[in-house]
């Protein structure tokens, strides 16, 4: 390397390494499904072993469904729940969220953990913590039950629930660590107390959560929180697209566990909303089209002010 001066070869030295793992954060964000709307949320892919399990098993051994449970529109009725990507339905929203975590649980790859999160080293209540703790998993009842007090005190919605559960899984791949029975209670109240705060008009401060959880102190939850946020690097955001997926995956995951929507009668109310909110899409849809042929006329036909035509010269 004549002629090249040790600053220019210092420089070269540093930038590949430093290229090189650009390179691997960038790979790393689009296989986040947290961040990027294409890559698969990591609860669905949890699940999906059970599923094929309880298909064979029950492919095998000639198991029947069993008496349909659930509703079919026909030529006089139509059945459509009150659930949608906007406004999901709470129940409904929080029975899938838990099962997500249920599964994390369930399927996780060892019992990686910090001591900020750990029930042993800072518990709930003042009951005194097993010391087996760590070994019990919790069942799905177990943990829905633990959120739907949260959900239910706190008046939270359930896009709160979703970003909750988009929170936990980016707080799993930043910080890799693992949801585990010794952790789960205070990883999913730092992620509900993060949500209800970015994702509410009005949120509820962490005192509020002191007066739910009656032993838990402010300072506790403070602590919590700054570490929360600092293991997510304060990526609090969460794209429309990111939070569309995950809403369509808990779907798709209570399609999986005959956890099916509430089905209600379509009222001739419902019906007429749905048609005014048709109607006004088709008209936004024909304006936005009109505007696009308007740009895309030729000089000679220009809309403006003047209407002469255009001389090209």
């Amino acid at each position: 390397m004549a002629g090249t001066s040790p600053l220019r070869v210092l420089i070269s030295s540093v930038e590949q390494p430093l290229c090189d793992r650009l390179v691997h954060w960038d790979l790393a964000l689009e296989s986040n499904p947290s961040d990027h709307p294409r890559a698969s949320t990591i609860f669905l892919s949890k699940s999906q072993t059970d599923v094929r399990e309880k298909r064979k098993s029950n492919h095998i051994n000639h198991v029947s469904p069993g008496q349909l449970t659930k509703k079919y529109s026909s030529c006089s009725t139509i059945f459509i729940d009150d659930s949608t990507v906007s406004q999901p339905n709470l129940r409904s929203t929080i029975k899938c969220v838990t099962l997500a975590i249920f599964y994390h649980i369930k399927k996780r790859d060892s019992d990686r953990s910090l001591d900020i999160f750990d029930e042993k080293s800072h518990p709930l209540t003042r009951e005194e913590v097993p010391d087996d703790y760590y070994k019990h998993d919790p069942d799905h009842k177990h943990i829905y039950r633990f959120v739907r007090t949260l959900f239910s005190a706190a008046q939270l919605t359930a896009e709160c629930a979703i970003v909750t559960l988009v929170y936990l899984e980016r707080l799993l791949t930043y910080a890799e660590i693992d949801i585990c029975p010794s952790n789960w209670k205070r990883i999913v109240l730092g992620a509900i107390l993060l949500a209800s705060k970015v994702w509410d008009d009005q949120a509820v401060w962490n005192v509020d959560y002191c007066q739910i959880l009656k032993d838990i102190t402010v300072e506790d939850m403070n602590e919590m929180e700054r570490h929360f946020l600092e293991l997510l690097q304060f990526n609090i955001n969460v794209p429309a697209s990111v939070y569309a997926k995950y809403y369509f995956d808990l779907r798709s995951l209570a399609d999986d566990n005959n956890l099916s929507f509430l089905l209600e009668p379509l009222s001739k109310e419902r019906a007429q909303k749905l048609e005014a909110i048709s109607r006004l899409c088709e008209d936004k849809y024909k304006d936005l089209s009109k505007a696009a042929m308007r740009r895309s006329f030729s000089a000679d036909n220009l809309v403006g002010i003047r209407r002469s035509n255009a001389i090209l010269s």
